[in-house]
């Protein structure tokens, strides 16, 4: 998913070995010196002070090997991603974001590399990030960072109410919790109508599924029992709140809302929280972070994970360099040193102790343990296009009938995702 969680709240054959497809590039795109490679990153992943270091670094170690890196916008990134997998002079590392490989994928534009899953650290990749960089049972992104949303509190508000933030680790307690703080002129919880991402955790908590495939055919899955529990559980939440019901997290701006001084907690990523510090800096110091909760205390709640994956290109005359690369920027140490520049999850569960110091990243990475994905086909991103989800969400919470209100948007996610694929 393109890294947007603050704003709305996150590219993408071969049948031979590495070293045989990258042959061409060992002498370099210069005629005999280093080889160099175009690599897209985009933009606001890294600092360029970040970039400037992992470059550096990366040089360092491997002297055979130049980088220059081409900083992309966001905005229509898909379109222009998908004409460099299909020229013959395509960058050799892509960053994508997590939902898109699969479009990528798709095209047969991108290196298959399922036999350097072990070689890369996989087994310990999160879920979140190398679920939708597999497609049709093969590899091709690699986990680069992650994102999640968590609770952004107020802790005097809770102080006063005499809630304990650290004593929330269940739905039901959030709920009390949030009820006490819902008083005086403040609302226990702003939570807008239309903050689908939520919504899914929710479902997934109830293990259900905004859609599921069979058959090769995909469908809308919001109609089933375990879906309408999660949407029950946002209503429920909602309600405690004054958030419009027609509207989502950037209509008008939750970060806008908070910074107003009459709101206890928004589900948001950390950086939220310099938002609404920027907008009114008497909140500073007074903001906490705690993971989303789940139905029991043992897990937290399930969240959607943004961020991003790392590509290669079938293009690319240089997959062996690629690889290095890739390999060097997801490893350990990198991985730890990203995290604590970016406030980012790692790639990896047995790396959030890199984040440890940072509150807000400590609260995502706790969360990102039980990190989902959307749906992972190309279909999907016609469903986000014309999101009848938000819809939903909209007529239950101004009194329609779940049911019938959850089997429509199911009938439109399906029709959606099958006439896009």
């Amino acid at each position: 998913m393109k890294y947007r969680l603050l704003a709305g709240g996150s590219a993408l054959v071969m049948a031979a070995v590495l070293s045989a497809c990258s042959s061409s590039g060992s002498s370099g795109k210069s005629g005999g010196g280093p080889t160099d490679i175009d690599v897209w990153l985009m933009r606001d992943s890294v600092s360029a002070q970040f970039q400037k270091e992992f470059v550096k670094g990366f040089e360092a170690a491997h002297p055979t090997i130049k980088v220059k890196v081409q900083i992309q916008e966001w905005d229509g990134i898909g379109e222009k991603i998908t004409a460099a997998l299909a020229s013959n002079d395509a960058p050799d590392v892509i960053e994508s974001g997590n939902t898109q490989v699969a479009q990528f994928a798709q095209s047969g534009g991108l290196l298959d590399l399922s036999d350097k899953v072990d070689e890369l650290g996989g087994k310990d990749w999160l879920k979140g990030l190398a679920e939708p960089g597999a497609y049709e049972g093969k590899q091709y992104g690699i986990p680069y960072y992650a994102a999640n949303r968590v609770v952004i509190y107020r802790t005097d508000l809770f102080e006063k109410a005499g809630v304990d933030a650290s004593a929330i680790r269940t739905r039901e307690q959030w709920i009390k919790a949030t009820g006490k703080l819902n008083t005086g002129g403040t609302q226990g919880i702003y939570l807008p109508g239309q903050m689908w991402y939520a919504l899914a955790g929710f479902v997934w908590d109830e293990g259900g599924d905004l859609a599921t495939e069979s058959g090769g055919r995909w469908k809308g899955t919001l109609d089933t029992p375990e879906a309408l529990r999660g949407m029950a559980f946002y209503e429920r939440l909602q309600a405690l709140g004054k958030g419009p019901k027609d509207s989502d997290e950037d209509s008008p701006p939750q970060a806008d809302v908070m910074a107003q001084g009459k709101v206890a907690q928004v589900i948001s990523t950390p950086g939220g929280a310099n938002v609404v510090m920027e907008k009114n800096p008497a909140l500073k110091g007074k903001l906490g972070f705690f993971p989303i909760p789940g139905k029991s205390a043992s897990t937290p709640g399930a969240v959607f994970t943004g961020g991003s994956d790392l590509v290669i290109p079938t293009a690319s005359g240089y997959q062996e360099a690629a690889l290095t690369f890739v390999k060097e920027l997801t490893g350990d140490a990198w991985q730890k040193k990203l995290a604590v520049a970016m406030s980012y999850v790692p790639n990896r569960t047995t790396l959030a102790s890199a984040v440890a110091g940072d509150p807000g990243a400590a609260a995502m990475a706790a969360g990102a343990a039980n990190g989902h994905a959307t749906p992972n086909t190309p279909g999907w991103a016609a469903v986000e296009a014309e999101n009848p989800i938000k819809d939903y969400m909209a007529a239950v919470l101004t009194g329609g009938d779940p049911a019938k209100e959850a089997a429509k948007a199911s009938a439109d996610i399906t029709r959606a995702m099958n006439t896009a694929s």
